[in-house]
Parts: C-alpha cells; sequence; structure tokens
C-alpha cells in the first residue's frame, strides 16, 4: 500500500510514518501543509504513481481551520481512484459530511485519539485505500443523534439503526454481528429489511449499502 501522510506535527507524522513502515506499508511522502499535499499528489501522478491512500489532518497550516479537509475533498474529486483517511482532534460533523458528500466509498474520518489503537487504524487505512468506508465510532453516534430527528429513518427499528451505525462504521456483516453478539444471518436479515425500508432496491448500478450510508449520513 502506497501512503501520503499530510500532518503538521513532524512528531506524529513521524510517528505514523513509522508505524506504517514496520507494517510492511510504503510511506511515499510526508507533508506538513495542504499546499504541499496537493502538490506532492499531483506530481506523484504526473510520475504515474499516484499512490493509494492519503492519511491527513484535518487541520493544517497557514490558519490551522480547514485547509486539510479541504484538500481531501479536492483530492476527491480531482482523483477518484484515491482513498482519503481524515484525522482530527475532535468530532467535527461539518467536515465529516462534507467530506463524505457525493460518495463515501474510499473515505474514512477518525479522532487522533484512534492511532493509539494501532491495530484499528492500520486496519481503517487499509479498508479506505481499497475503497472502503472508516468512521470514527464517536462521529457516527453524532450523527445518529442528530438522525433521530429526522423523518427518512423513523421506519427503522433500534436495533435496525444500531446495525446502520455499524455499517457506517465501515463495518462488515460478520463485523457488526461479532459487535452486535449476534448470528451473521441476523445481521443479513437486518440488512435487507434496512434496504426495503430506506426504498433500495437491488440494481446491477448502485451500491445498495453505500446508498443506505449516504441516507444515514445525509439525514
Amino acid at each position: 500500500m502506497r501512503v501520503v501522510i499530510a500532518e503538521d506535527s513532524v512528531l506524529l507524522r513521524e510517528g505514523l510514518t513509522r508505524l506504517l513502515t514496520d507494517l510492511g506499508h510504503d510511506v511515499v511522502a510526508g507533508v506538513g501543509d495542504a499546499e504541499a499535499l496537493i502538490k506532492t499528489v499531483g506530481d506523484l501522478a504526473e510520475g504515474g504513481e499516484l499512490p493509494d491512500v492519503v492519511v491527513a489532518d484535518v487541520r493544517m497550516p497557514p490558519t490551522h481551520t480547514d485547509e486539510g479537509v479541504r484538500a481531501a475533498v479536492r483530492l476527491r474529486k480531482e482523483y477518484p481512484g484515491i482513498g482519503v483517511l481524515v484525522l482530527s482532534q475532535y468530532v467535527e460533523e461539518q467536515y465529516a459530511t462534507e467530506l463524505l458528500a457525493g460518495s463515501s466509498r474510499g473515505v474514512g474520518y477518525l479522532l487522533k485519539d484512534r492511532v493509539a489503537e494501532v491495530r484499528e487504524f492500520v486496519d481503517a487505512v487499509v479498508r479506505v485505500a481499497q475503497g472502503g468506508t472508516a468512521l470514527d465510532p464517536e462521529v457516527v453516534a453524532q450523527l445518529l443523534g442528530r438522525s433521530r430527528k429526522q423523518d427518512v429513518l423513523a421506519g427503522l427499528t433500534p436495533r435496525e439503526r444500531e446495525v446502520l451505525g455499524l455499517m457506517a462504521e465501515g463495518r462488515t456483516n460478520s463485523a457488526v454481528a461479532k459487535q452486535l453478539v449476534v448470528s451473521d444471518g441476523a445481521v443479513e436479515k437486518h440488512v435487507s429489511n434496512i434496504f426495503l425500508k430506506l426504498g433500495l432496491a437491488p440494481s446491477e448500478g448502485d451500491h445498495r449499502r453505500v446508498l443506505a450510508v449516504l441516507t444515514y449520513l445525509n439525514s
């Protein structure tokens, strides 16, 4: 897996680089601001060496507000094949929603505390690089709190909401079953009911799981 890291804290940037490198991944570049991130990815793309995933801080120089997430959104538009995982100190719902607008494929939003859980963090990076989704449970919980006020998900049972929330974190059916201590078959039934209640009919052109998560996040 080829990775570019954008983080203005040298200590954290070097730590992430060492962590991923020790696990056999190739950190092709490490930068400290959004402008350098965009330039670096552009240069790599021109050389036919587009990275699999970018790991970027939400807040970077010069203003330390939203430079990182703006760069991430831009990269997703310019290079649809690249995965983007952003790190944030706190849950910032606006940034999470903006990053997920349009498609949840190859995107992640994690709190920096999650980096300390090495296995979960690396799994999230790999999942995003492979086109999956990785959302921090705290982000999902906050979005779920908002969604309870909306009508679009009103038809779901509490358990179906719980399953959909875990789906939004990027978990597979098996992982959801393990988390809820139920059978895979039970989860599959809940997922089918979710699709049915959200009006997501089978279609070759649409990925119902992604559409369900987007409905959940945008509600």
